[in-house]
């Protein structure tokens, strides 16, 4: 299972330092660059809930090795493209089969270990091994690309995915089905074609302006939510009860925990093209570069959960918020020529920000539901950052555009500074407002 999400993960960053190289190879345009990233995000984010759901009827161990499976056969995909279509389809696919992996990997741990303290145990080296997706991607992206084709990225994940198909079936147990579940394909199917159309209508409109294709993107994205609202409104299984809506303590730390992704996984995209497209670095000066950024972000989340359970997510909500703004601030002072020292501050304010901010948020949005509802609250929340990092891309990249003219680039980047402070700044209201002041006994790990 920690091999299962160690891969989720680790195509979220390892593509980054890849996308100057990919779209050289396969002559993608920025709206397609944009694209390869978030097709990942798109799917992850749409399927997430429905993936959960699936695994709860058949059996979560069956959904595991089917994402695994789905998952292995579009990273092949991937590192066979011949065009930027062909790529951001397999991207879609191996989100897919992420989105399979993501909630049953979870679950499949929580059954294995029935006794609380071994889950404790297990769930720690799960969380352990996670976070050391992050930091590795852009190292181990760098190192591939250097040292031969930017394809590996994709295809190393093939004897890894093969080793846990043989494995799983005979280390994990096959759990419990219960097929009387419902799901929610209409509310599914809805959600997923809203988000695509909304990331569309983001990044045309960054290349194109208000076309008329752009407003029908709109359109249809207003539409789908519309839809999405009256269907989990009547429906029998909801995938997202309406009834969670109501709750501020729930939908602040959603929301706050979708605007951080949005910020962080948006300015990761134009970070690495600067440092490639305006900067030049190669692909593992550029990886090694981003590790301000990441190592706060992995290593700062274990002793923050432990301070959230002694003095509860509040402070250091507020607290990350902070540090991230400035972080995201630190943008405005850089130049095409600048050296690494001025972008430095800048990524290691978000990473210390986000690092603060994560286990607190996801702790704050669990213990705003009763504990039978927290497989719910745990993939909403999951929904929700996987949506930010998908409209953080398209928002991000549609202002910065592409890296040609670095003078306007970076005005882009100036301008996506200030836009990331606010939104960060944005957020200390909203969880001082929604989070509530919890005692160290009461506040959830989650």
């Amino acid at each position: 299972m920690c091999v299962g999400m160690f891969l989720v993960l680790l195509d979220v960053t390892v593509v980054n330092v890849a996308l100057p190289s990919i779209a050289s190879g396969l002559g993608a345009d920025p709206a397609a660059t944009q694209w390869i990233v978030d097709a990942y995000a798109v799917a992850i984010a749409g399927l997430l809930l429905a993936g959960g759901t699936v695994g709860d009827r058949i059996g979560h161990r069956r959904v595991v090795l089917t994402g695994l499976g789905v998952f292995g056969v579009a990273s092949v995909a991937c590192g066979l493209a011949t065009g930027p279509g062909m790529l951001i389809a397999a991207r879609a696919a191996q989100g897919a089969g992420a989105a399979l992996l993501l909630p049953g990997s979870l679950a499949v741990i929580t059954e294995a270990f029935p006794d609380r303290a071994a889950r404790a145990r297990a769930l720690g080296i799960w969380a352990a091994v996670s976070s050391l997706a992050l930091p590795a991607g852009p190292l181990l992206g760098g190192f591939l690309v250097s040292s031969g084709d930017w394809r590996l990225i994709f295809l190393v994940n093939v004897p890894v995915v093969l080793a846990a198909l043989v494995a799983v079936p005979r280390l994990v147990p096959a759990g419990t089905a219960r097929p009387e579940r419902r799901g929610d394909a209409p509310g599914a199917v809805l959600a997923a074609v809203g988000l695509v159309a909304a990331v569309f209508t983001v990044i045309d409109a960054g290349e194109h302006g208000f076309r008329p294709l752009t407003v029908a993107g709109l359109a249809v994205a207003l539409v789908c939510v519309a839809g999405f609202v009256a269907r989990e409104r009547h429906a029998n299984a909801p995938m997202l009860p309406l009834d969670l809506l109501r709750l501020p303590a729930f939908v602040g730390p959603n929301l706050a925990a979708g605007a951080m992704n949005l910020v962080v996984n948006g300015l990761l995209f134009v970070t690495t093209l600067f440092l490639q497209g305006v900067q030049h670095r190669g692909p593992v000066a550029a990886g090694v570069a981003l590790l301000p950024m990441f190592v706060p972000l992995a290593f700062l989340a274990p002793p923050a959960g432990r301070l959230v359970a002694r003095f509860g997510p509040r402070p250091l909500l507020v607290g990350g918020a902070l540090v991230a703004a400035l972080g995201a601030a630190g943008y405005a002072l850089l130049e095409p020529a600048s050296g690494y020292l001025t972008l430095l501050p800048a990524l290691v304010g978000l990473g210390v920000g986000a690092g603060l901010f994560t286990a607190p948020v996801v702790a704050a949005a669990m213990s705003a539901v009763p504990a039978e509802r927290s497989g719910l609250a745990s993939g909403i929340n999951n929904t929700a950052r996987q949506t930010g990092t998908a409209l953080g891309v398209a928002v991000f990249g549609a202002v910065a555009g592409g890296t040609a003219v670095p003078g306007a680039f970076v005005h882009g980047v100036h301008v996506l500074a200030g836009l990331g402070a606010a939104v960060w700044i944005a957020v200390v209201p909203l969880v001082a407002w929604s989070v509530r002041r919890s005692s160290p006994t009461s506040t959830r790990s989650g």
